[in-house]
């Protein structure tokens, strides 16, 4: 959900969470079902007809005379892999609309089209060489807004779980999504789905108590933690953190100027462990925390700590550390008792990867150049997951986990109010990304990683909790945000 989207060195592709998000000062739009004339339309008609057929020489031919330079130096291969990522995730496109706003984007001009997975709306943002020849000097894909010349009517709570079994249904059997989705209206669950393979290697079906990797959502647990200490007065949110990270981990020169409060608020300066030394690491080198004090000791500050947002698992990863120190136990036995056990969350931990937890699913990335079509993520992700992502859960203890927050079993509703508060303008708050629009206030976590994608929503005005995983890439947020769509129409009886 809040992950900043999927981004590739193609084309500067990027999938927004929020469907009904502006630029700052837009007023409307206008939507019209016209296609432009001269260059500009044929280059929009030659992009959209390249990425339906999949055809490797055609889009080859697209980059190499339809583009710019800046294009033609990337090789071709990352090309062809996001042109064909993109058409098994949505299917294919058709035209709808050319979108103008108020007041306009200047050098930008806005295709809408609707895929066919989803039914869900996109838009290309194309920018064109101003030459006789209109070449394409920028593409990005986003998800977009209902087109203004489209009337959706509302939908009762009924209609909206008919509509989403469709799109399971429609995945499912176009063989797109592999996972499971869970909908539940309070303690209710009043929907929920699986499918897809467990394990391709021996053909296990996914069921809906299948583990499946966290990504990112560990933040929530950890974050709560860590609220938790502050509630029994262990620590404060202005405790600078040498007071808990010794000069093993990092100089006291950067620790002393980073607060809790900026590791919650990813606010540190500091970056992600995800590093050169972790790529060239065997996974089996860490497992504890202190494992990964080679990978963290010599990060440097991007920035004063406190002067802005920068997503951090560096940052996430610390509080563990933190956590640590201040209770003297293990971290992973912390958690547990915090967060999992009070929420009955049996089949959620921090699994290591060699040894056969039951019913867990492995995590795939498409692979054009093997002769299976996919490749396993066993040597890319960590061995065992921590403080900043990489565990592993199941829908029905994410609903648990939801219910045990609400009814205040981790921490007070004031300490609710504050971690769901966004403290830099940058839809994020204590561990929780937040979002508000046409749903009201929502707030949880994404997660994904090569063959992981998974995504938490909890919409507080509602009543309802959304909660998709996935073992592909990419494979639960474009499905989250149409759901999430679908649920804008839902109108409360009165």
């Amino acid at each position: 959900m809040f992950k900043r989207g999927l981004t590739s060195v193609l084309i500067c592709v990027f999938v927004s969470y929020f469907v009904f998000a502006q630029q700052s000062g837009e007023k409307s739009y206008l939507d019209k079902s016209v296609m432009p004339e001269g260059k500009i339309g044929e280059r929009i008609r030659s992009l959209i007809d390249t990425f339906n057929s999949g055809e490797e020489d055609r889009i080859k031919l697209f980059i190499q005379e339809e583009c710019t330079g800046r294009f033609k130096n990337i090789p071709q291969e990352q090309h062809l892999n996001v042109f064909s990522d993109f058409l098994r995730q949505t299917g294919g496109l058709e035209f709808h609309s050319i979108r103008t706003y108020d007041p306009p984007r200047k050098g930008e001009t806005i295709v809408i089209v609707k895929d066919k997975n989803f039914k869900s709306w996109r838009a290309f943002t194309l920018q064109f060489d101003e030459d006789k020849d209109f070449l394409i000097t920028g593409i990005s894909f986003n998800d977009a807004r209902t087109p203004s010349n489209v009337k959706e009517n509302p939908l009762t709570e009924k209609d909206f779980l008919q509509e989403t079994k469709k799109i399971m249904l429609r995945l499912s059997e176009n063989e797109v999504f592999s996972g499971t989705l869970l909908v539940a209206k309070g303690s209710n669950v009043i929907f929920s789905f699986a499918a897809g393979e467990a394990s391709k290697r021996y053909h296990v079906p996914i069921n809906i108590d299948t583990k499946f990797n966290l990504g990112s959502m560990n933040k929530m647990f950890t974050s709560l933690t860590i609220m938790n200490l502050v509630e029994k007065g262990k620590l404060a949110l202005e405790d600078t953190i040498d007071k808990f990270v010794d000069e093993t981990w990092l100089p006291k020169n950067i620790t002393a100027k980073i607060t809790i409060h900026n590791l919650l608020t990813h606010s540190s300066g500091l970056g992600s462990y995800f590093n050169e030394l972790y790529a060239r690491s065997s996974r089996q080198l860490f497992r504890k925390l202190d494992d990964y004090k080679p990978l963290i000791k010599t990060e440097k500050l991007a920035f004063e700590p406190g002067k802005r947002f920068q997503y951090s698992n560096t940052g996430m990863f610390l509080l563990g550390v933190v956590i640590e120190n201040v209770t003297g136990e293990d971290y992973f036995d912390t958690i547990r008792k915090v967060i999992y056990e009070p929420a009955g969350m049996k089949d959620t931990d921090c699994y290591e990867m060699d040894y056969p937890v039951e019913n867990l699913a492995i995590g795939y990335s498409p692979d054009k150049g093997s002769e299976w079509g996919w490749q396993n993520n066993y040597y890319k992700h960590v061995i065992k997951g921590g403080p900043a992502g990489g565990g592993f859960s199941t829908v029905g203890d994410l609903h648990r986990f939801v219910l045990a927050l609400l009814s205040g079993k981790f921490v007070s509703e004031a300490s609710l109010k504050k971690m769901w508060t966004d403290h830099y303008n940058a839809a994020y708050g204590y561990g929780f990304g937040i979002q508000e629009g046409p749903n009201g206030k929502v707030v949880g976590h994404s997660g994904g990683f090569s063959g992981i994608n998974s995504n938490l929503d909890i919409f507080l005005d509602k009543g309802y909790v959304i909660a998709v995983m996935s073992n592909l890439d990419n494979g639960a947020s474009p499905l989250a945000r149409q759901i999430n769509t679908l649920l804008t129409r839902v109108k409360e009886d009165k």
